[in-house]
């Protein structure tokens, strides 16, 4: 059976707080099973959609990784737009001054540094803070729920930001309802929060079993392949190696005019080919403002229900900076969240100092790897927070 979204149930419901006056969280990305945008469908069902708030890229999903949005009006339905993620993270006291509820509808990449889920937990602070009911409508986590798949490091505290507010494993196999409730309550905010669960979902699925088409939740994540694919080559960004952004592989492919691909051929041959299958491609890759044809790897995951993401990208990680001492170099990564950019590889993989750990020999660097992605524990922490089987 096809996936229902809490979107889709929610309609169906017809609750009594519809007329209220909501400010609804969302973007182009949310959408109900049949396509419909979910802000559309709401209005159409009669819900009192009075502003809108939106994350990371806007409204459209379109907007640039780490580039500010401004405030604007929504072409869809001609509401006032109040931007996320530019001069504030959370909405105003003045924001919310005539609104009665706050209605949250994103969907995620089920990853710790994908930043949607940190627009939600300022949603929730917000909901608290100025005594406001906050609903979720709740949807599958693509990567499915399987704790088995849950990958760390967990985040030190030295390196919250807002590409890891709360300490979290990397891959964290759960919806954001699920993290909403959990969040809410370790953080002791206590909001009014109800969470519209999805139907049809079992932990154990995959996109691929929501008989569904996949909808980009923003510029990069084009694909669901490419989605399995960042938790682990997200990593790149800290490097001066390509993810192939602004091409239609980005997060599918690395590549950099220095790779020496028969060495990357014989290590996949050696190391990676029970997980991975390999194949070089050129793309046109956007540096300095200007294109050049970019010599790199095209990656696909082999058995994606059984699929490392996180050890596998940071494997590839180590294996291209060990190949390429002289050309490979860590990179700064300027966003609205880091003007800088620098320490984006703490910042992403969650631990201080993540740079010195590459310099480690390859067996004593798979050793430090294997315990800090370890997170055993973290199924009996979010158990009590769970709404899926």
């Amino acid at each position: 059976m096809a996936i229902r979204f809490g979107v889709d149930q929610v309609i169906t419901q017809n609750p009594i707080w519809k007329k209220e006056r909501i400010g609804f969280l969302t973007n182009d990305a949310a959408q109900t099973h049949l396509g419909i945008t979910s802000r559309k469908a709401l209005i159409s069902a009669g819900f009192n959609i009075t502003i809108l708030f939106t994350p990371e890229h806007g409204i459209d999903t379109n907007g640039a990784d780490g580039v500010k949005m401004n405030n604007g009006k929504d072409p869809i339905t001609d509401i006032p737009i109040i931007s996320l993620y530019g001069d504030k993270f959370m909405p105003s006291e003045t924001d919310l001054t005539n609104i009665d509820l706050l209605l949250f509808d994103v969907p995620d990449a089920g990853t710790r540094f994908y930043t949607y889920l940190w627009s939600l937990t300022y949603f929730i602070e917000a909901a608290a803070k100025y005594n406001k009911k906050i609903i979720v409508l709740d949807r599958p986590n693509p990567l499915g729920g399987d704790f088995a798949l849950a990958e760390g490091p967990y985040l030190d505290p030295s390196e919250a930001s807002f590409i890891g507010r709360f300490n979290i494993p990397v891959k964290h196999q759960t919806t954001l309802g699920e993290l909403a409730k959990y969040f809410n309550t370790t953080q002791g905010w206590n909001a009014n929060l109800e969470v519209i669960k999805c139907e049809n979902w079992k932990r154990v699925q995959l996109f691929y079993d929501w008989n569904l088409p996949w909808v980009k939740t923003s510029p990069a994540i084009q694909s669901f392949e490419a989605c399995l694919q960042y938790p682990g080559l997200c990593f790149f960004e800290a490097t001066n190696i390509s993810v192939g952004r602004g091409t239609a592989y980005s997060f599918e492919w690395i590549g950099a005019e220095w790779f020496n691909l028969p060495a990357l051929a014989m290590v996949w041959q050696n190391m990676l080919r029970d997980d991975l299958k390999i194949e070089t491609m050129k793309l046109p890759i956007n540096l300095n403002n200007h294109t050049i044809e970019t010599k790199g790897i095209r990656i696909k995951v082999i058995d994606p229900y059984n699929y490392d993401s996180v050890l596998n990208g940071l494997l590839l990680l180590k294996i291209i900076k060990d190949i390429h001492p002289q050309d490979f170099k860590w990179s700064n990564y300027a966003t609205v969240v880091n003007p800088t950019g620098t320490n984006h590889l703490s910042l992403l993989l969650g631990i201080p100092n993540a740079e010195k750990l590459f310099n480690l020999p390859l067996q004593n660097w798979l050793q430090q790897i294997g315990k800090i992605l370890r997170v055993e524990d973290w199924k009996k922490t979010i158990t009590p927070y769970l709404l899926y089987s």
